[in-house]
């Protein structure tokens, strides 16, 4: 079968603030072929800078759009995915966003190519990679940012306790920029709104950006609350930073990896930073194969990969099916308390089962289906012009 159509959508909710949620605004990416068959995907990156890469005209010989370089491409098997990420890559050499903006439409391919060989994608992965193919269930914790308040924290907390969550994830907002004392007190706020028994998690932002000393101080003053991890203390490219925290074996570990756009900067923390979580996004670093090629690199190092997940659920299925098989990689990170938005892209989210575990489905592709009806609302027009010529338009969803 040959591609047909690859579109973009820009959707985004009536207003975007400045907090650090990545549910307020989105790039959908649909790919069609000449058998009827589509598939879905979702970036998480800024929509316009990405949408630009699958149409901004060509400059030369290493700056050719994304859309360019799949349009009349054969799909039949796997081996074409990987045919086909070379391919883009390749082209688009010199455009700086590709691998970022690429992932929604790598996603949607092995969505179709699920569909056309009625496999779930995550037994496609383990035929390719000749490993196990038994899917295993993984527990989700609920993905939140921090209250503005210690007081916020604790009823969030309490909240998702009663909502039966037995971990949650703590992020952002306030943590890092009013002092030690207010750091441990929205980290309290957190344990004590959970109880003793759940899971939690603590995600600092990036806030101490190169500052090793501070990020080890807060996992040591953070330590009594007993918290699964300390999240991205630093900036993306400290590596250095992050070897010389992980390297004085703060009492909590350390977590890591979500802003990883190409492999090499997940291999980069995993070998040379010494974290003890991976946490990989498929809409960020190009698509399912390279978050697969993390996962693998992983199990090689002995460290336990993690989902970066803060979108829909068409996002938890591209991450789900790519570590879905290792029984030992078993936290998922589970999109909470998104916007209206994230919560109505797909027809069938995912659930929590009733022993507190989420499973990946058996279904062709990614086993999701967009509900195109309901996020109709929430596109946003795009048109771009250069000259006379139209370079883009937005299709009908």
């Amino acid at each position: 079968m040959k591609i047909t159509a690859v579109d973009p959508f820009y959707l985004r909710m009536p207003n975007i603030t400045t907090a650090a949620d990545g549910t307020q605004d989105t790039l959908l990416l649909r790919v069609r072929t000449d058998t009827g068959l589509e598939g879905w995907g979702e970036c998480d990156a800024s929509p316009l800078v990405s949408m630009a890469v699958y149409c901004c005209p060509m400059s030369h010989g290493n700056i050719i759009n994304i859309r360019t370089s799949l349009i009349g491409e054969t799909l039949d098997s796997p081996n074409d995915v990987l045919r086909l990420n070379e391919k883009v890559l390749r082209n688009g050499l010199d455009i700086q966003q590709i691998q970022h903006a690429y992932s929604g439409a790598e996603i949607a391919i092995w969505d179709i190519i699920g569909k056309k060989l009625d496999k779930p994608i995550y037994r496609l992965l383990a035929e390719m990679s000749r490993t196990s193919n038994t899917a295993h269930p993984k527990l989700p914790y609920a993905s939140v940012l921090f209250g503005d308040t210690p007081e916020a924290t604790y009823h969030i907390a309490t909240e998702l306790r009663e909502q039966g969550y037995r971990a949650a994830k703590f992020g952002w907002g306030p943590m890092g920029k009013f002092g030690e004392a207010n750091d441990i007190a929205l980290v309290r706020a957190a344990r004590e709104g959970m109880g003793p028994d759940a899971q939690i998690m603590i995600d600092a932002g990036v806030v101490w950006g190169a500052d090793y000393e501070t990020a080890y101080n807060r996992a040591e003053a953070f330590a009594e609350f007993s918290p699964t991890w300390l999240e991205e203390p630093l900036a993306p490219d400290a590596i250095d930073a992050y070897r010389a925290l992980t390297e004085k074996n703060p009492s909590v570990p350390i977590a890591a990896g979500e802003g990883s756009s190409i492999y090499r900067m997940a291999e980069d923390l995993i070998v040379n930073g010494g974290i003890q979580f991976v946490q990989i996004d498929a809409g960020r670093i190009g698509g399912i194969l390279p978050s697969f090629q993390v996962r693998q690199l992983a199990e090689q190092h002995g460290i336990q990969y993690v989902n970066h997940t803060f979108k829909s659920h068409l996002s938890l299925a591209s991450s789900l099916h790519v570590f879905a098989t290792n029984p030992d990689f078993d936290l998922l990170e589970y999109p909470a308390a998104g916007s209206e938005l994230s919560q109505r892209l797909v027809k069938n989210p995912f659930q929590v089962d009733p022993d507190g575990r989420v499973r990946v489905r058996e279904l062709p592709g990614l086993g999701v289906q967009v509900d195109t009806e309901a996020i109709r609302p929430y596109l946003a027009p795009v048109r771009i012009e250069v000259g006379a010529d139209t370079v883009y338009e937005q299709t009908a969803l």
